[in-house]
């Protein structure tokens, strides 16, 4: 259970040694046949539909598990993207991302989704450089004075986007984007707290710094609002 990336790399390996082959050989069979079968793909999606059962079998048993849950989480779309990247998986194929949007496992996939980007918050926020930019000395870079804690958090939303881009439905993604949103207003509450403690020190160096975290979120939300 503590392993699926050994299944996973199985088959993709199983994939890209067979490729060949399939190409050479099986294909002009098929296509001299008048079939409109492609071999390497269909291939891959038998393959694929073992992990499929291979994941509903053992997704139950390490459900509430949060460290082996999300290892399995991360392996999996780690498995995904090397399928439709590399190999020319089609969307419209069996993928494994229908078995993490089932409901059970999904809602597990939010919680602990939500948990680690919380905990990222807290470290992010208490660090000794939250406030200071990681390009104050280079001034072409820096134009608006970004603090550390502020692009972190930017990323932190980027990462979890580019984790449930490829969900097959548009109710699962916009679940997620609720979680964004969670987030969002999460770092809100925690710069107003921080401000409230500098109100005495309006000019002062951290104040200055939350004034620029605010704007610089602002600024890249308004980037991301042309992304459906």
């Amino acid at each position: 259970l503590n392993k699926p990336e050994w299944y996973l790399t199985q088959v993709l390996m199983w994939i890209g040694n067979h490729a060949k082959f399939l190409d050479d050989k099986i294909q002009p069979i098929l296509d001299k046949a008048g079939s409109s079968v492609n071999a390497g793909l269909e291939f891959s999606r038998a393959l694929v539909m073992l992990i499929l059962e291979k994941l509903a079998a053992d997704i139950p048993c390490l459900l509430y598990d949060d460290t082996l849950f999300c290892h399995l989480v991360d392996e999996v779309l780690l498995f995904e993207r090397e399928l439709y990247s590399i190999h020319g998986y089609l969307s419209s194929f069996p993928s494994c991302m229908h078995i993490l949007s089932e409901e059970s496992c999904f809602q597990r996939w939010l919680t602990v989704e939500k948990k680690f980007a919380l905990q990222k918050m807290d470290s992010m926020l208490s660090s000794e450089a939250a406030w200071i930019s990681q390009y104050k000395d280079i001034t072409d870079v820096d134009e608006m004075k970004v603090p550390d804690c502020a692009e972190t958090f930017m990323t932190l939303l980027l990462v979890i986007t580019d984790r449930y881009k490829n969900l097959p439905t548009a109710s699962r993604k916009l679940q997620f984007l609720g979680l964004q949103k969670e987030l969002v207003d999460d770092f809100r509450i925690r710069l107003t707290q921080v401000m409230k403690e500098e109100t005495r020190a309006s000019l002062g160096f951290r104040y200055c710094a939350i004034l620029n975290a605010v704007n610089y979120i602002a600024t890249v939300l308004a980037d991301w609002a042309d992304n459906v």
